[in-house]
């Protein structure tokens, strides 16, 4: 089992767990393989749950992630590294709030109040890039039967 702490009703992975160094591991793993088909100019996108917050402007309030994970250094740095070669952050547009977040946890309401994280990442190679037209967050989806506490991101590419 993951060791958690609790911080504003968010679960959170703590330093010391066993999963955190395996997340960093992961990330380099990932990022070894996807170096040949990037060079290879290949179009493909890498999308998922990373459990990893680019950036404080991607939380809510980075002040409460402060000695856990998701907002790291080496946890930021591996993504950086991902990116850097030569990926593209495929940006959603904000809609109902200025941020598009991707994740709210279902306790104290924090869906309502937008206290939610960009964790939902879209990387795409630059031939796949330069194709969207569009990317914004579904929030609606989140709402639905048997809901999940994360919103699908939504990209429209011009093939």
């Amino acid at each position: 089992d993951v060791t958690g702490v609790q911080t504003c009703a968010l679960p959170i992975w703590t330093l010391d767990s066993p999963h955190y160094p395996y997340k960093l591991e992961w990330l380099a793993a990932l990022r070894e393989a996807m170096a040949p088909q990037v060079e290879a100019n290949g179009r493909f996108v890498i999308t998922g749950d990373f459990n990893i917050i680019p950036t404080d402007d991607d939380v809510w309030d980075a002040t409460k992630f402060v000695g856990s994970t998701h907002v790291t250094e080496p946890e930021r740095k591996a993504l950086a590294a991902l990116r850097d070669l030569g990926l593209t952050d495929v940006m959603p547009r904000a809609m109902k709030y200025d941020t598009p977040y991707t994740y709210w946890d279902y306790r104290a309401g924090m869906f309502h109040k937008n206290q939610g994280m960009r964790i939902d990442l879209v990387y795409a190679s630059s031939t796949v890039a330069s194709g969207v037209k569009d990317a914004y967050v579904d929030r609606d989806a989140r709402k639905g039967t048997g809901p999940s506490d994360h919103a699908p991101v939504v990209v429209d590419i011009d093939d």
